[in-house]
């Protein structure tokens, strides 16, 4: 059954919304006037969807009510299992628009890319994981901006962390967290033996100035000449930034940008997003026995995928999914794979509420 009390609270909050957006006093308050429309934003997919609910269960009765009318009878039993097909798929759809939403989903995402074990081959991987985001990105027609990135020597990372701007870039990423296993044969491989590799993906939502406050008096600041590539400018110029979190000993080093205002700032992004990770986390932690039967993508340790290049073969062990198009999802091809791992976690939850 529909929550329709709930749906129809919806109703009501959405008219109380258009309301207040009319109102000079709304249009006074800049602030106001931006989280009321990110709140209608939320719900309209919700109103829109139980509007045409209603507008189908109202024909559906009026049919029902017609099936012995000698002239009407035959075409509306025609028309009904139509009709109540198209009833139970909103009523699929909003079930989902009504699930809790996460609050960090219509936030830009600090993607953290290492290379784990498997030396060169493994940070070879990793700049083709960052190669896969970054095209994904362009697809989507987000931003990716480059805030530290630490090379390795043939030619792959050992570190790169990028900020994703654009429309629910945390909703589409969140997933992604965790250990991606890569089986084929290196490029330093002389015998064509396939090696097996690994990359570590963490996925931050960027912290807001709300989100995390930091007191001055917990952070130490030590400057240094930037090293590694980027010519002699960097080289010889005083703007590595180093900030060490003295509450829980985190250390954040950015030297990519030769003005060191640039890399404190970019270093302070980090550190924000790093300990409003650390909060969700132990919420999480809290919340583990009562999300048992969920993926746990949020656990960095587990092993979440399989990157086979001599099959053509992706596989996410979470969910049991394997495409055989490896080649695509490379170039930045990841939306079967993105819709399925949250269409997975929307009927999880649908399974816990019902078991609730």
């Amino acid at each position: 059954m529909l929550p329709i009390e709930k749906l129809e609270a919806v109703h009501r909050r959405n008219q109380e919304i258009e309301q207040l957006l009319c109102e000079p006093a709304t249009l006074s308050e800049p602030a106001r006037l931006l989280a009321l429309n990110r709140e209608r934003a939320q719900i309209q997919p919700v109103v829109a969807a139980f509007g045409q609910w209603r507008e189908l269960d109202k024909q559906i009765r009026e049919d029902r009510e017609a099936l012995d009318d000698p002239e009407l009878g035959p075409m509306v039993r025609e028309e009904l299992p139509g009709l109540e097909a198209q009833r139970e798929a909103l009523e699929n759809q909003l079930r989902i628009l009504l699930l809790p939403q996460d609050p960090n989903d219509d936030k830009n995402t600090l993607l953290e890319i290492r290379g784990g074990t498997g030396g060169e081959e493994a940070a070879l991987f990793a700049a083709d994981l960052l190669r896969m985001y970054t095209r994904y990105a362009e697809q989507k027609g987000w931003r990716v901006e480059l805030l530290s990135q630490s090379e390795a020597s043939a030619g792959g990372i050992k570190e790169a962390i990028v900020l994703v701007t654009g429309n629910r870039v945390y909703s589409n990423l969140k997933y992604e967290g965790g250990v991606h296993r890569v089986q084929r044969v290196p490029v330093t491989e002389a015998q064509g033996r396939i090696h097996t590799s690994t990359a570590t993906v963490a996925v931050l939502p960027e912290a807001d100035d709300v989100d995390v406050t930091i007191d001055d008096k917990d952070l130490r600041f030590d400057i240094a000449a930037s090293g590694g590539p980027g010519g002699q400018g960097v080289n010889t110029t005083n703007s590595a930034v180093q900030i060490t979190h003295l509450p829980t000993g985190m250390i954040v080093k950015c030297q990519d940008e030769r003005s060191q205002l640039k890399n404190k700032s970019k270093a302070l992004k980090i550190l924000k997003s790093r300990l409003l990770d650390i909060e969700q986390q132990k919420q999480d932690d809290a919340l583990r026995d009562e999300r048992r039967g969920m993926v746990k993508s949020g656990d960095r340790s587990e092993k979440i995928r399989t990157y086979n290049f001599p099959q053509n073969r992706l596989t996410d062990h979470r969910i049991g999914l394997t495409l055989h198009q490896l080649d695509r999802i490379m170039e930045g091809d990841l939306g079967e794979l993105t819709d399925a791992l949250v269409a997975w976690h929307q009927a999880a939850e649908l399974e816990r509420q019902a078991s609730a």
